[in-house]
């Protein structure tokens, strides 16, 4: 299922401090000279582990394709910042409650995050490129343990999903469930230059045409994609797998779904030049069936439910605490 909230930074109390030290790349930049951020009852959230975690932030939205403005930019260090606060909150709870983490489950997450890495030099490397240490990352480690196990005591072992809830969830967002229909094709590609003239196309359409011949004189499809098809799906035979629409360019698409199974298209232009497909298989759009989604289902509602009790607990202790901010949330 798909998460329901698109955030930028997503559930801050959730995301504990493992996530701060996991990404192989480690922020990527030298980070300047230690101040702070805020004070959470006399403990300092420095304004190293405020540019960690916006340096992760940042890399997950490049991945996405986005690109925050400044005013978004801003809510984001808001949200950062806040996320910071409420982890700080729930340690200083999991220590009052004595929860402590074994000194050997923290190396074992450390010996996991080196296994990230090809060599013990690279893994250093990374660690200074991010100013942090092994003792630093180790703390880390620590901390966010210490915080998962208060949750898993205080929330998680604690809430339950009753099956009337689970269904009348599974009832009220039909759209949820449902699979779209499929299509499983293969295709061989004559490849044409965005700025090819028309006698570069004619000539390549002219290409496709003789592979076309030869299918219908019975040849394979699978082998002529092989030797002749320009596509990456070349050395599967042209096999692209299943795809649903929207996921192909519209002509081809709607050529690959008119298809029956074991047909051959006549020739398909799109931008990336002319096709040849065949259908090898198709599934028909259906809905899935409660019970095949009942466990996965119940976990996420169990999942939001601990969020939202955590995310009240969190509120409360705020009301109580001293909390200082010293955050510029100016761009940067």
């Amino acid at each position: 299922m798909e998460a329901k909230h698109d955030r930028w930074v997503g559930a801050p109390v959730m995301i504990l401090a493992l996530a701060l030290v996991t990404s192989p790349a480690l922020a990527g930049e030298k980070q300047p000279p230690e101040g702070k951020v805020a004070v959470v009852n006399g403990s300092v959230i420095t304004r190293g582990d405020f540019d960690r975690e916006m340096g992760r932030v940042k890399q997950r939205l490049s991945r996405m394709g986005k690109l925050p403005s400044d005013s978004e930019l801003s809510e984001i260090k808001t949200q950062v910042l806040e996320s910071l606060i409420n982890r700080e909150l729930l340690y200083q709870e999991s220590q009052k409650q004595g929860i402590s983490v074994a000194d050997e489950t923290v190396d074992e997450q450390l010996r996991k995050l080196k296994e990230r890495f090809s060599s013990e030099a690279k893994f250093k490397s990374a660690l200074s490129d991010a100013n942090l240490s092994e003792a630093a990352i180790k703390s880390q480690f620590k901390r966010g343990m210490a915080i998962q196990q208060f949750i898993d005591k205080e929330f998680v072992q604690k809430i339950t999903v009753s099956d009337k809830e689970s269904k009348d969830y599974y009832d009220s967002h039909p759209e949820v469930f449902k699979q779209p229909g499929q299509v499983r094709a293969s295709h061989i590609l004559i490849k044409v230059d965005p700025g090819a003239d028309e006698a570069q196309k004619a000539e390549a359409r002219r290409k496709l045409e003789k592979i076309q011949g030869r299918l219908q004189k019975g040849e394979d499809f699978a082998a002529l994609a092989r030797e002749f098809s320009e596509g990456p799906s070349s050395a599967k035979g042209g096999d692209l797998g299943y795809f649903k629409r929207g996921q192909m360019v519209k002509p081809f698409e709607e050529a690959a779904f008119a298809l029956e199974p074991g047909k051959v298209s006549d020739i398909v232009e799109t931008e990336f030049g002319y096709h040849l497909i065949t259908v090898i298989d198709k599934r028909p759009g259906k809905t899935i069936a409660y019970q095949d989604v009942k466990g996965t289902l119940e976990r996420h509602l169990k999942q939001d439910k601990v969020q939202r009790e955590v995310s009240l607990y969190v509120e409360k202790l705020k009301e109580k605490a001293k909390v200082e901010r010293f955050l510029n949330k100016g761009p940067s």
